[in-house]
């Protein structure tokens, strides 16, 4: 595992002393510093990035040809944001702009498919999750890397 967060990584490891975490980012080349996998899975990331698409690159490195990725990220749809505004909640909870490495970027299933297909994934696969699909809490997308060409 990996993550920016190094009082995160140090949690993960006094908790889980036999899981192997790493500090590290979307932003840096893992797949050369850990190798590729047969399942990548990315929980919850790609709401934090700026660059979106560095960040699907490095999903896409770490996958080996023919493995799968799989992405989490909160879900964003017209009813749902809607609700939110009609609420007044857009300034609250994982909303706040002053939440510190917070939620910068939303999505929804299009807009993440399109990142995803992008980068090269295919075979894409987007589930609405948590409540009602129109105001569902998440999005779970599932990809899978062709395979390579000899």
């Amino acid at each position: 595992g990996v993550d920016p967060s190094e009082d995160g990584i140090q949690q993960a490891r006094r908790a889980y002393p036999n899981l192997d975490v790493h500090v590290g980012s979307a932003y840096d080349d893992l797949a050369d510093e850990y190798g590729q996998y047969d399942v990548t899975l990315s929980l919850e990331v790609v709401e934090h990035v700026y660059s979106p698409t560095k960040y699907a690159k490095t999903v896409f490195n770490l996958t080996r040809p023919g493995g799968h990725a799989v992405i989490s990220t909160p879900y964003h749809g017209y009813l749902k944001n809607l609700l939110i505004a009609l609420k007044g909640a857009w300034g609250k909870d994982h909303y706040s702009p002053l939440w510190k490495n917070g939620h910068i970027k939303i999505w929804t299933p299009k807009t993440l498919r399109k990142l995803i297909r992008d980068a090269g994934f295919r075979q894409i696969n987007t589930h609405r999750v948590g409540r009602l699909p129109p105001i569902a809490k998440s999005i779970i997308l599932s990809a899978k890397k062709p395979e390579s060409r000899a």
